[in-house]
């Protein structure tokens, strides 16, 4: 049964996650009823990082198989006809090893954050940045965020209903730099924890206006405790970048 690797595209604003849900549409389950209107298969779509409500994606890797055999070109484009109008684009479909894995055959993700600094509110990037009307010391944000580089307990940066066994992770980079009224954030690692992004970028935050120092950041993931972290940053500003095979 062919096994097809999918580059994905999408905004999240509109759904409940990447994960099948009760509570409304989730984008697994658009890819899951577009595969089954192209060929008539029940087939579950696995991917690389299951995002959460409202953040998005420009390079989510997924896999399916379906007994249906076509040219890549015809899935991705066939899908596509049938995820309309969902603001859902599979950018590329490639025919994978039978042993590939989205997930588990992954060797790094990376996270994007965009946050906008001005006083009048987003419009047209309403839903996508993290608006917030002051402004914000990407220098020593950087300079913070560096503290969490490295192999380390995450706790104090990982939502309480992660289902991780262990909160040990290794960042690989995490980076902030100033973009006209942006700030930007980059993260890198193998794979993360539930929220870890968006908390530090919200402990980040607190760096930037003043409150909190590098020395506070290094205290609270110290601390190995969630209440010791910052705030949890709204998932508007999020982007799932790259999946690394």
């Amino acid at each position: 049964m062919p096994r097809y690797k999918l580059t994905i595209e999408y905004d999240g604003g509109p759904f409940v996650g990447w994960q099948r849900q009760d509570n409304g549409l989730s984008v697994q389950q658009a890819i899951e009823e577009a595969v089954e209107a192209f060929c008539q298969e029940r087939a579950v779509v696995h991917c690389a990082g299951r995002t959460d409500a409202g953040v998005h994606a420009l390079g989510q890797v997924a896999h399916i198989e379906i007994a249906k055999e076509a040219p890549p070109d015809k899935v991705r484009d066939a899908l596509n006809f049938h995820l309309r109008p969902h603001p859902i684009a599979i950018l590329q479909a490639e025919v994978a090893a039978p042993d590939f894995h989205a997930r588990f055959s992954a060797t790094g993700r990376s996270y994007f954050y965009r946050i906008l600094l001005r006083r009048a509110p987003a419009a047209l990037e309403r839903g996508h940045v993290w608006h917030l009307p002051f402004p914000l010391d990407a220098g020593a944000m950087h300079a913070a965020a560096q503290e969490l580089v490295g192999h380390h307990d995450f706790t104090s940066f990982r939502s309480t209903a992660c289902q991780a066994p262990s909160p040990m992770k290794t960042l690989d980079e995490l980076s902030v730099s100033r973009a006209g009224e942006e700030i930007h954030v980059t993260a890198k690692a193998r794979s993360f924890l539930h929220n870890q992004v968006r908390i530090m970028v919200g402990t980040l935050k607190l760096v930037g206006e003043g409150k909190w120092s590098a020395r506070d950041v290094a205290k609270a993931l110290a601390a190995a405790d969630r209440t010791q972290g910052g705030p949890t940053a709204p998932p508007d500003g999020l982007y799932l970048t790259e999946v690394r095979y």
